[in-house]
Formats: structure tokens, sequence, C-alpha cells
């Protein structure tokens, strides 16, 4: 990878606004050229700051929110509710606060059977974006195990790649979740991973620098056909992989 799409900010503070201001970017940009901005959130801590931060001016000005419509790069099969819900978080800080209709916000819907929740994902993704579907911005992050979307360590992660959505069970956490296959993320135009603290930190050196074992360090699947990767990272996450 390039040493330029690198980005570190010195606390998770300032990380939250390097973040907001590329969504604000992105967002400018893709309506500027399409008319609509299409984005992927991420779940996790990590992003939670910059949502915040989105919700309220002047970020919020920035954005023509009728514009922009709102996926989700994973989530946990769980109801829409739970406190463990991506959907439910992005809700929270970010979707209630700005004038998004409802009918642009993708939600993927946990609380049915992992299977089928997937087949309808993919359906939607497909009838919103077309058989090939590209989205403007992907948010993804990095997990201490190298793991991004809900694609982990231990099994393929172009697994089933055409199908665009895939049910997969989380041994460590004992969950169904869903998540992008590569194919989804890799078409993206830009994809902008989000990292911190000290335990991602190995994890973020081996991504960037280790060769290339995806079924080992599965963020390493992440290489955009034509588009970009970011990583915006605070400095304890950077360690060694500055």
């Amino acid at each position: 990878m390039a040493a330029d799409d690198l980005h570190v900010f010195r606390t998770p503070e300032l990380l939250a606004r390097g973040l907001a201001d590329a969504f604000v970017t992105s967002a400018r940009e893709a309506i500027a050229a399409r008319g609509r901005f299409t984005v992927a959130l991420a779940g996790g801590t990590t992003p939670r700051g910059a949502y915040a931060l989105l919700a309220r001016d002047p970020r919020r000005s920035q954005v023509a929110w009728s514009a922009v419509q709102v996926y989700f790069g994973d989530e946990r099969c769980v109801p829409p509710d739970d406190l463990a819900s991506n959907y439910r978080t992005a809700k929270q800080t970010l979707l209630d606060a700005v004038a998004i209709p409802a009918a642009q916000v993708h939600r993927m819907r946990g609380e049915i059977e992992p299977q089928q929740a997937a087949r309808e994902y993919a359906r939607d993704l497909s009838d919103s974006l077309g058989e090939a579907p590209q989205l403007d911005l992907c948010m993804l992050g990095l997990g201490a195990d190298a793991h991004t979307a809900s694609l982990f360590p231990g099994s393929n992660p172009f697994a089933d790649d055409a199908a665009l959505v895939r049910a997969v069970y989380a041994d460590a956490v004992r969950m169904w979740r869903l998540t992008f296959t590569p194919k989804v993320i890799n078409n993206s135009r830009e994809v902008l991973f989000a990292v911190s603290g000290t335990e991602k930190a190995a994890a973020l050196q081996a991504v960037r620098q280790e060769p290339y074992d995806p079924q080992r360090y599965p963020a390493q699947a992440v290489v955009p056909h034509g588009g970009r990767v970011l990583w915006y990272v605070d400095a304890e996450a950077a360690g060694a992989a500055c």
C-alpha cells in the first residue's frame, strides 16, 4: 500500500473530526457529480464520534441528506432495537438527527433468519444500485484479529463472493452476522477504514505490511477495482504501521 493512504490523527477526537469531514467531502462530490450519495456505514465504536459530529451543525448543514442513500456493511443478527445492532447505533447517533427519508435507509434485517436476511439484502442492493452495486463510500472498521465488516479469520473471505451479502457464524461471539462480500466492498469508489486504540495496532501493521493472506488477515481482501482505500487511524493504533 502507498504511504500516503495512511492518515494519522493524534487523538480519537481528531480522528472523529477527520472521518466526519471525509464523509462530508465524499457526499458533496458524489451529489455534485451524480445527484446522489451512496454510503455504507460501519459498526463498532470508532465511527460513533464521527456520526455524532455529522448529526449537528456545521457538518449537518453541509450535506444534502435528501440525496443520501444509507447502507450497512455488516450487521449482527439481532432486532433493530438491540444494544448490539449497528443500525440502532447509527440511528441514535446520526440518522434520527438528519433529514433523510426513511426509505433511503437500507437496514439489514438482523431479526429474521440469517440466510433469508442475506438474500433479501442482496436483492435490495441489486434493486437500488444495479446488478454490480457501486457505493460512493464504504466505511469499514478493523478488528484486533484483522477482521473487517463480518469477514473473520480462518475462512475464505471470497466464499460466495457473487452473493453480495453473506450470513456468517462468528464462533468467537457465538452469533450469526450479515456481511457484504468483498465483491461489494471492492466495487466502491472509495473505502475508508477507521481504526483506533492500541489493541488494533498489531492488526493494522499486519494488514498493511505482511504478505497477502486474506484468510489470516481478512482486511487484506479489500482492494477496490479502480477505487481507493484510505486509512484514518489515531496515534495509538498507528504504532509501527507509520
